[in-house]
């Protein structure tokens, strides 16, 4: 949520911040609904004074007052109902280096990373290697859940939590606080994160009991702090999870839909860092640097991309994604992102720092993919194929996995 003082002062750079987002939303509403909303208040607050000074005194004159107030209440209670939804649909603005573009089709790509394998054989696609090897199973999976989903087999299982131990590893020599987070959030504290006004489509609800699955970690790590305040000392604070995540992929029928590109269900590591604004900047490009660190380690080619404004969440200001590169597809597919969102997330959460004045203010929110197992394991498999229909193991998780090859 932007705060309300920076939307009055700052209209015109909110309106373009929204256009540039491909957001449509009525800012001078917004602002009609503000000034009326301290009027009501104003107003009422002074019939409040006015009643307890008469207090007593003039029981008659108090009676009046009161069913003033009660008049006034309704019409305060129903301008702040629409003023507070307003409020929750304006969107992050983009900061200031952001590439402005409608679409994906708009991002920049700053630089490719590694070498591409060359193959001296007819190579195959992941799902060709590993259902001759017994990895994956999509067949018994639609079997028992329809579509979208698969069975991870054998030597998958244990190269997945050899990825797991392997950047968990790696982040908490960066202080970061290693989590398993509940997959379950409150309603509240999804809409606090800035994904249920638009992309909540993509989200499952679990109507009895009023409970979200989350789509990623970020999405409960945000809210375990709600309305705290944190000491300048304790921060930045990060935290990496990993978690089961659920998406929908609504709208995307037709499109990825063999195999375990995209999924209902993936498994994935999330960081997430609370810092103060003026280390947020240092944050971020330290997230990106891990994401990095990873492809780099597990030497598989990739490419990092600037988001445009118009690709950008509702939450983001800014946002890079890590595409690695897939040989069956000759192109690069999207294994990372790492996004900082301002304070707009810790405004809704109400989550602060004292400084060293002893003032309050809220803290910045960041996020970054530590992996996204489904699609790291697909690269790895393609990447990593052999000749003979073997895989090797990236030698950076051999000593998680305990054998060099599959197969």
């Amino acid at each position: 949520m932007l705060d309300i003082k920076f939307i009055r002062e700052n209209p015109d750079k909110v309106k373009d911040g929204c256009r540039k987002k491909q957001v449509k939303i009525d800012i001078d509403r917004l602002l009609l609904l503000d000034g009326k909303r301290k009027v009501c208040l104003r107003e009422i607050e002074d019939l409040r004074a006015k009643k307890k000074k008469i207090g007593r005194e003039d029981i008659e004159k108090a009676k009046k007052v009161k069913v003033l107030i009660k008049k006034a209440e309704p019409e305060l209670k129903k301008i702040e109902k629409e003023f507070n939804e307003l409020m929750l649909l304006v969107p992050n603005i983009p900061l200031g280096g952001v590439p402005e573009g409608k679409d994906e089709t708009e991002n920049v790509v700053l630089r490719e990373v590694g070498k591409k394998p060359k193959f001296d054989f007819k190579f195959k696609d992941y799902l060709e290697i590993s259902e001759k090897l017994d990895l994956i199973d999509i067949k018994r999976a639609a079997k028992t859940s329809g579509s979208r989903f698969g069975f991870l087999k054998n030597e998958a299982v244990l190269l997945e939590l050899a990825l797991v131990n392997f950047v968990f590893k790696e982040l908490r020599k960066e202080n970061f606080t290693v989590l398993i987070p509940p997959i379950m959030i409150k309603p509240k504290m999804m809409q606090a994160m800035g994904y249920v006004e638009r992309g909540g489509d993509e989200i499952y609800f679990i109507e009895k009991d009023k409970l979200y699955l989350i789509g990623t970690s970020e999405q409960a790590i945000g809210p375990m702090h709600s309305g705290e305040i944190f000491e300048e000392k304790e921060i930045p604070k990060r935290y990496a999870a990993f978690s089961p995540c659920f998406r929908r992929e609504a709208g995307s029928y037709g499109k990825d839909t063999k195999g375990i590109l995209r999924v209902h269900q993936f498994d994935k590591v999330e960081m997430f860092v609370f810092a103060q604004p003026e280390k947020a900047e240092k944050e971020h490009n330290l997230l990106l640097s891990l994401e990095e660190r990873f492809m780099k380690a597990l030497k598989i080619p990739y490419r990092v991309i600037q988001i445009c404004t118009g690709d950008l969440g509702d939450p983001a200001a800014a946002k890079y994604d890590i595409e690695a590169w897939i040989p069956s597809e000759n192109r690069y597919r999207e294994t990372h992102s790492t996004s900082t969102c301002t304070d707009f997330q810790a405004r809704r959460l109400n989550i602060r720092y004292k400084k060293k004045d002893g003032k309050l203010a809220f803290l910045h929110t960041l996020n970054g993919t530590g992996l996204a197992i489904g699609r790291t394991l697909i690269a790895i498999i393609e990447n990593y194929q052999q000749k003979d229909g073997s895989i090797k193991v990236p030698e950076a998780l051999q000593e998680y996995t305990g054998f060099k090859k599959i197969g």
